[in-house]
């Protein structure tokens, strides 16, 4: 293999740079060109590809976002605009594809796959963590200690005027970042798409919580059955009379900053390893991670498999909670 490619895909998510970083490295360390794929399956249809040196990825291990760029293609989902893809890529001497994104990107990538026969390798590049065959996906760990700065700084101003803050995180299908946020950040209850909200009993538990007017922070992923934070606060307000009820949406603060160590680490093995797969002649395979073990996940199995939260730790916050 003379000539690999390399693109971010979907949602940005902290860590994505060192994933770049690290297979462009190693593809250089084994005498492999890297292009650069700039803005995705977009950027791919476009022929849009940039030969990367060890001087234009040195520099990028501590930054957010992504430098390659990333881009949602309508055309790609055709089987006009893949062709399209294709040819671009076989023009330009790309003989395996490294694609840092989601279950979204996987799926595209997997496609183009089948349809031209051209391998790739996925590495799991997602605030969500909901890819199935990882631990951990690359953005998860610092989108999480994003959140739990934003609610440490929340809880001030809740204590100091009494009211109950209900925080809105990330997570339209899955409760990852709002149930390990809200353990993490000492909040006092959290609501997630895999549990169904009791509007009456969450309001009798504030009740019961905040005798003596004391502050309450209550985490709720916008994919909650029940709705965002703003539409939880519409439903239980009417059961609440006498409470300051108040709302925080932390949006696309999540997925920016600069990359934890946790991040950086996992992106650079699992970028090392991508490499070295495409080399060995593996294709659609998932590189995750279990405990401190890199793990191959195939594709298919990443896509078509749900990753879910552990729900014990639901009870884990009720046993925190004082009548």
């Amino acid at each position: 293999m003379k000539k690999i490619g390399v693109f971010t895909s979907g949602g940005d998510s902290p860590g994505m740079n060192a994933a770049v970083r690290a297979v462009v490295k190693t593809a250089l360390h084994y005498n492999i060109e890297a292009l650069g794929i700039i803005d995705g399956f977009e950027g791919m249809i476009r022929g849009d590809f940039k030969s990367l040196s060890y001087n234009d990825v040195n520099n990028i291990i501590h930054l957010g976002g992504t430098v390659l760029g990333s881009a949602r293609s309508k055309e790609f989902r055709t089987s006009e605009g893949r062709q399209k893809a294709f040819k671009n890529l076989k023009s330009a001497g790309i003989e395996g594809l490294i694609v840092i994104g989601g279950d979204g990107s996987f799926t595209g990538a997997h496609i183009l796959s089948k349809e031209h026969g051209i391998p790739f390798i996925g590495l799991p590049g997602t605030i969500d963590n909901d890819l199935y065959g990882t631990e951990a996906s690359i953005g998860y760990d610092t989108a999480l200690n994003t959140i739990v700065r934003a609610v440490d700084q929340i809880r001030d101003t809740a204590s100091s005027h009494h009211r109950i803050f209900f925080v809105e995180v990330m997570g339209r299908n899955a409760g990852f970042l709002a149930l390990n946020s809200a353990i993490a950040s000492g909040a006092e209850s959290v609501l997630i798409p895999e549990s169904i909200t009791d509007v009456e009993a969450l309001a009798k538990q504030i009740k019961t919580q905040n005798k003596g007017k004391r502050s309450s922070i209550i985490i709720v992923a916008e994919g909650d059955d029940a709705g965002g934070a703003i539409e939880i606060v519409q439903k239980v307000k009417p059961h609440l009379e006498g409470f300051e009820l108040r709302t925080t949406i932390l949006g696309h603060t999540q997925r920016g900053g600069s990359p934890t160590y946790y991040d950086r680490a996992f992106a650079t093995r699992a970028g090392v390893k991508a490499v070295e797969l495409l080399m060995e002649g593996t294709s659609n395979t998932m590189v995750g991670i279990t405990g401190d073990e890199l793990k191959l996940t195939p594709i298919i199995d990443a896509i078509e498999n749900e990753n879910t939260p552990d729900l014990d730790k639901e009870d884990l916050l009720k046993k925190l909670l004082t009548s």
